[in-house]
């Protein structure tokens, strides 16, 4: 059965959504952590080495990024948190040399990203004129779970964290040498000055 929050991500417009956020304390559950909290443990295997492909089907080698931070999303086309994709492209414009966003579209929460790769990718440039990269439809939890979300929620892997997203729009910051520094919540905004700080470290 869906939470009382996952019916509402689905019942209301975004502006909505965040105003009965902040009444009803729904995003009490999201974690922001830190690079300054973080245990020292380095990941056992390497981002750098999982295979991903762009939403056209091309192979992306993700060593390409060494020397910048990532931020890996987990992005839905009919979720309430859907209009964040105007500020991950805000993000990408103005970091772009230093951060690189990288968006996976999931239909694991809501069926809220059930459009092929073509429409996804339609969908992203005319209504937020995407131009960060987007990777192919992945599973982010279950027995499908993509091998770079595997890596994500896995200590013995990453190092430390175990968070798996708990809906779309759940964000990793990932260190320019291939390290997981944070994990945060659907509800933290890409252009907050939570993420921000999170990135100029």
């Amino acid at each position: 059965m869906r939470s009382f929050k996952h019916r509402l991500l689905m019942a209301f417009p975004y502006s909505l959504l965040m105003f009965l956020s902040s009444c009803l304390g729904i995003n009490s559950d999201i974690k922001n952590r830190p690079a300054a909290t973080m245990s020292n443990v380095k990941s056992t295997t390497s981002i750098y080495s999982i295979k991903v492909n762009t939403l056209d089907g091309q192979p992306f080698d993700l060593s390409t990024l060494k020397g910048k931070k990532i931020l890996i999303v987990n992005t839905a086309s009919k979720c309430g948190y859907t209009p964040q994709y105007e500020e991950l492209q805000e993000l990408h414009k103005l970091h772009g040399d230093s951060l690189a966003v990288l968006g996976f579209p999931c239909n694991d929460f809501g069926g809220q990203e059930s459009g092929t790769e073509s429409e996804i990718g339609a969908f992203c440039t005319k209504n937020y004129g995407v131009t960060f990269q987007m990777f192919q439809k992945v599973h982010v939890k279950g027995n499908e779970q993509h091998p770079l979300y595997k890596w994500l929620t896995d200590p013995a892997l990453n190092g430390w964290n175990k968070d798996a997203p708990g809906w779309n729009f759940c964000k990793y910051l990932i260190s320019e040498d291939g390290e997981l520094l944070n994990y945060f919540g659907s509800g933290v905004k890409p252009m907050s000055q939570t993420m921000l700080d999170a990135i100029k470290k």
